[in-house]
């Protein structure tokens, strides 16, 4: 079934910091659909998925073409990505643009989401961070390549954690470290967000790779910068 703009707004929410953007950024995270059957394999699970997904990037305003995603390998490597052509690029975690028309996406069913946007500059990343990427140092890498590749300096940078587990359901509390690493790399406190919420504790709204056993659906954190 392919839902229509009011049947995905209600699996939709944003972030306040980043709605502030609005003028220029586009943002969502897309929760759980409790009329997709997901158990079955991650690749099945998406493909059932994709009709809501896809219903998604056109409520932001973008074709379906304009979204790239991430393999995402629970690693620390993060790919610069050019208008033409969405797909997926293999070995990454993150992504990162400063092409209007780009819409980034990055799938989560426990993991952070992390959206990083740097107004001056006009240059944004999505960040796939868990327990491996986080103690990788994705966020001090992400924003490392933001200032080589686009000038972005870390105090001018809004930083967004979504949706993920936390503890007392998960033992280790990445996303404290994501926030330390955050501010070491030179993000001011005012600039970091983070929603708070855990994924874990809320089925009706959230996947849980953790809470369902493996048997779940996926999470789309979505950032992109409208075509001119």
């Amino acid at each position: 079934m392919r839902p229509d703009a009011r049947m995905i707004a209600d699996h939709l929410e944003t972030f306040p910091a980043l709605d502030a953007l609005q003028a220029w950024v586009r943002h969502a995270f897309v929760r759980r659909i409790p009329s997709v059957d997901v158990a079955y394999p991650k690749a099945e699970v998406l493909a059932r998925l994709a009709p809501w997904h896809t219903a998604a990037v056109e409520h932001l305003g973008f074709p379906e073409h304009a979204l790239w995603t991430a393999e995402q390998v629970h690693g620390a490597d993060v790919a610069s990505v050019p208008r033409e052509g969405g797909r997926s690029i293999p070995g990454v975690d993150g992504l990162m643009t400063n092409e209007p028309g780009v819409l980034l996406g990055i799938h989560v069913a426990d993991c952070g989401a992390i959206y990083i946007v740097d107004p001056g500059h006009e240059a944004i990343a999505l960040l796939h961070s868990g327990k491996n990427g986080t103690a990788q140092g994705i966020i001090r890498r992400a924003i490392t390549a933001m200032e080589t590749q686009y000038g972005s300096r870390p105090q001018d940078l809004i930083v967004q954690l979504g949706p993920c587990i936390r503890v007392p359901h998960y033992e280790i509390d990445f996303p404290a470290q994501i926030h330390l690493d955050a501010l070491t790399a030179g993000v001011p406190p005012s600039q970091y967000h983070d929603c708070g919420t855990c994924t874990y504790r809320d089925p009706s709204r959230y996947d849980s790779y953790r809470r369902d056993l493996g048997k779940t659906g996926r999470l789309l954190a979505l950032l992109g910068m409208p075509g001119q």
